[in-house]
């Protein structure tokens, strides 16, 4: 099997400070740059930071995050998950991200996706009417700027483009592009068929319950002659000390995000019950280093992967909390599954 990539994800969400209430958005932005530094020291391979425009995610402007998280770390790659490709520019959006990438030696990724909220359509002026057709023609124009020096393009939601160089260009490197998928078999064979990664959002149930979207990847890879790519997962979790601890540690702060969530979607309520049983069955990485680490080799393993991101801000829960999950994703988790996982290739 190849070799496991292991990074982490937030959407930057707003914690609680040492008085119980909501910090302010700059403080928390300084804090993700600060959850970063510490992620780049113990080892975690990728960090990225999901775009938002609501009030209980604080980044809006995900590169510039992660330009100043580059000027502090060496090693980790940096990137989204995810840019919300749909209602930007993808001209700006390569611009950005080349542009990270030469300032952080080549570390930048981009994950593009439609993104799981629908605020920025309003905020940047664009028809909820054309959620498809926005998203095809972006990816389409974006595919080609990452791949081809001089682009013609033309479309229905941008102006076109004629034998266009855009500047600054790549490096030899280019930059890794995966596509955020939710679990429709269309997005799959998108992926293939812009021939760029594939990153599997896996919030609920059984994560190997998305084998059949792996599968279906690499048929339409052979069909449509495509190599095949490293395949990606993301999903939310928690590392504390026990696993009681970690429950107890991320329940208040989970039930108050997904019921608000719930309330604005009509999803039936959260209950202790059903977290519970995400926790033991699902797709919510929960406890001790050794059941994450468990639970990952299990979807690694299950789904033929080759990129795990645990999604570790889940709500309100402050700061201090979260370092220390790093710390123990870091220091513990990652080397027990690359033993394990050590252990197959050996076999």
């Amino acid at each position: 099997m190849p070799a496991i990539s292991l990074g982490l994800d937030t959407f930057g969400d707003v914690t609680l400070g040492p008085d119980g209430r909501p910090k302010p958005m700059d403080q928390v932005l300084r804090d993700v740059v600060e959850e970063a530094v510490l992620a780049d020291s113990v080892g975690i391979d990728f960090i990225g930071l999901g775009e938002h425009h609501r009030d209980d995610f604080a980044i809006s402007a995900p590169e510039i995050v992660l330009a100043a998280i580059a000027g502090r770390t060496s090693r980790i790659r940096l990137g989204t998950a995810v840019t919300v490709l749909s209602t930007d520019d993808p001209v700006r959006v390569f611009q950005r991200f080349s542009t990270l990438n030469a300032l952080s030696n080549g570390r930048a990724e981009v994950i593009v996706g439609r993104g799981s909220f629908t605020e920025s359509y309003g905020l940047f002026g664009f028809d909820l009417q054309d959620y498809d057709t926005l998203f095809e023609e972006r990816l389409d124009l974006f595919a080609r700027l990452v791949r081809e020096e001089k682009v013609t393009w033309e479309g229905q939601t941008r102006a076109p483009l004629r034998d266009q160089t855009v500047y600054p260009r790549l490096g030899p490197e280019g930059l890794t592009t995966w596509v955020g998928v939710g679990g429709s078999p269309e997005s799959v064979v998108r992926v293939v068929r812009h021939d760029l990664q594939l990153m599997l959002a896996i919030i609920g149930g059984d994560p190997l319950r998305f084998r059949a979207y792996v599968d279906l990847y690499h048929r339409a890879c052979q069909q449509i002659g495509r190599t095949p790519k490293p395949i990606g997962v993301h999903s939310p979790g928690f590392v504390g000390e026990t696993d009681e601890a970690a429950r107890e540690a991320l329940w208040p702060h989970y039930s108050t995000m997904f019921g608000r969530l719930g309330r604005e979607r009509g999803w039936p309520p959260v209950t202790k019950e059903r977290f519970l049983a995400e926790v033991e069955q699902g797709a919510l990485y929960v406890g001790s280093p050794e059941t994450v680490a468990r639970k990952i080799v299990r979807t690694v393993r299950g789904l033929g992967i080759q990129r795990f991101d645990l999604k570790y801000a889940n709500g309100g829960m402050p700061h201090d909390q979260l370092m220390s999950c790093l710390r123990l994703y870091g220091e513990k988790v990652i080397p027990q599954v690359r033993e394990m996982l050590s252990l197959d290739a050996a076999a």
